[in-house]
């Protein structure tokens, strides 16, 4: 019901509305109906749905096969003491582009969380109007001035627009977890990439002093042949030899440069811009790291963390959906001012205070689908937080595995290299004494050259599988300024 007030009677009651009339708008008393409707609200407020534990529908794990008694530190990479390593994921954790993208989707989260938060607030809005009508004589015209404000505002009674607004917070947790799990990857991949490129650059040295020595085996062997010791296709099969180290160089060659390009790439330069980086040797390999136990891993893993917070937005979404089976309060206020002239506008003004109530009785089923719909979504996203829960079981459970057999596939390829250098030597001199044919010390030299190539790449492997358990077991490191992209 309008209200019209003045300068001169600001308390008043509308004009031309009897007391009787007022007495007869309001229907039934006030103290009649209230209780009632209180008492149905809090009814409906009771049912409403609660946030519910959420656990992974696995079995209860046991402790690992494995473990160490070093600590894990967040910068995990920091155990391997290699401060060009620490350099380049500390630039790259800076400048890296899809870090900084992925940095941005956070942001943008956080943006939908205070947009969906606002909800919470009345709405409150200006508004103004100016016409003007004519001709004044024939028809009530003249000017038609307008200005004045409204407010709405939604009663939260059972926690629907709350519900919303948990659903985005635990979906920005989420994409927080997702940097934080791109920032693991990012960092892998930097010190995956960075051994490769050591072990690609100890390779090429290896291959460039078996180069030196299998061209003055064929010079040596050039000079018996004049002397009638060898056969000319021993120097073939030498020079062929040969051949295969050289091009053995170039495959190396390729690999330092393409890895250079890569490391560059992921620095967020150019590769053309980026000298040479330093360094020409694998580090040793840490201690093994304290595995703990599977639970304090589900607590610690990013990517475990973001699937577990996705199962939480789909609960409050679930929730959201039930509750928009229940009945809505709204308050709706506008205050306006109208006048013919300018002079006249701030003299009459009128207001308006309207309270409604829906509740819904009949959508064709729409509303149970919803709540059908976001049921089973919650139970798509629980059964997915599941598999990456026994995912990453897995991935320490492999990790510790295959560390535990190259280590022994390293001292096996060491074992064979001391006897195939041994058979090497003896080879030699019974061929120096003329006790064997040439081919036998030939194939004796190339499978020596060969593991000693084998044990460079085995030993990388073992540092990349080392990454993979820091990998598994490690936690998202918190971003410091510096780290933000």
């Amino acid at each position: 019901m309008a209200r019209q007030k003045t300068k001169s009677d600001p308390i008043l009651a509308t004009p031309g509305i009897s007391k009787k009339n007022r007495q007869r708008s309001c229907g039934y008393p006030f103290y009649l109906w209230m209780p009632l409707l209180l008492l149905y609200l809090f009814l409906l407020k009771s049912c409403a749905p609660k946030m519910t534990d959420v656990d992974a529908p696995i079995e209860q794990p046991d402790t690992f096969s494995y473990t160490g008694t070093e600590v894990l530190p967040e910068k995990w990479w920091t155990t391997f003491e290699d401060p060009v390593l620490n350099q380049l994921i500390d630039s790259a954790l800076n400048a890296n582009l899809d870090l900084a993208a992925t940095w941005e989707q956070f942001n943008a989260a956080n943006a939908v969380v205070r947009r969906e938060s606002s909800y919470l607030w009345p709405e409150i809005a200006a508004t103004g109007r100016s016409a003007i009508s004519r001709p004044v004589p024939d028809f009530a015209g003249g000017e038609n001035l307008q200005a004045g404000l409204s407010a709405a505002y939604e009663v939260d009674l059972w926690g629907r627009m709350r519900a919303g607004l948990q659903a985005e917070e635990f979906r920005a947790m989420a994409t927080f977890y997702d940097y934080q799990a791109a920032a693991m990857s990012l960092s892998a991949e930097i010190s995956i990439s960075w051994f490769e490129l050591l072990t690609a650059r100890d390779q090429l040295q290896l291959i460039n002093s078996q180069i030196e020595n299998n061209e003055d085996i064929v010079r040596l062997i050039r000079a018996r042949f004049t002397g009638g010791q060898v056969r000319a296709v021993d120097i073939m099969r030498q020079e062929q030899l040969l051949e295969s180290t050289r091009e053995q160089k170039i495959f190396y060659e390729t690999e330092v440069a393409v890895l250079q390009n890569r490391l560059a790439a992921l620095l967020g330069r150019p590769p053309q811009n980026v000298d040479a980086f330093p360094g020409d040797s694998l580090p040793q390999l840490p201690p093994l790291p304290a595995t703990g136990l599977p639970l304090e891993l589900i607590r610690r893993r990013p990517d475990v963390q973001q699937a577990f917070q996705l199962v939480l937005a789909a609960d409050r979404d679930m929730a959201q959906a039930i509750r928009s089976k229940y009945p809505r309060i709204s308050f709706n206020l506008s205050a306006q001012m109208r006048s013919n002239n300018y002079n006249n506008l701030f003299q009459d003004w009128a207001y308006t205070l309207a309270g409604n109530f829906i509740a819904p009785l009949l959508y064709g089923g729409r509303l149970r689908a919803e709540v059908d719909r976001t049921e089973a979504v919650k139970n798509q996203w629980l059964y997915q937080y599941g598999q990456t829960v026994l995912n990453s079981f897995r991935e320490v459970e492999d990790a510790l595995i295959r560390e535990e057999k190259q280590q022994e596939r390293i001292e096996i390829l060491q074992r064979q290299l001391e006897l195939a250098q041994k058979t090497n030597r003896q080879l030699r001199l019974e061929f120096l004494n003329g006790l064997t044919q040439y081919l036998d010390v030939l194939l004796s030299l190339d499978l020596e050259q060969q593991l000693q190539r084998d044990i460079i790449e085995a030993r990388q492997e073992q540092l990349e599988i080392r990454i993979g358990l820091y990998r598994a077991l490690a936690g998202g490191f918190e971003p410091t300024p510096g780290d933000e992209p």
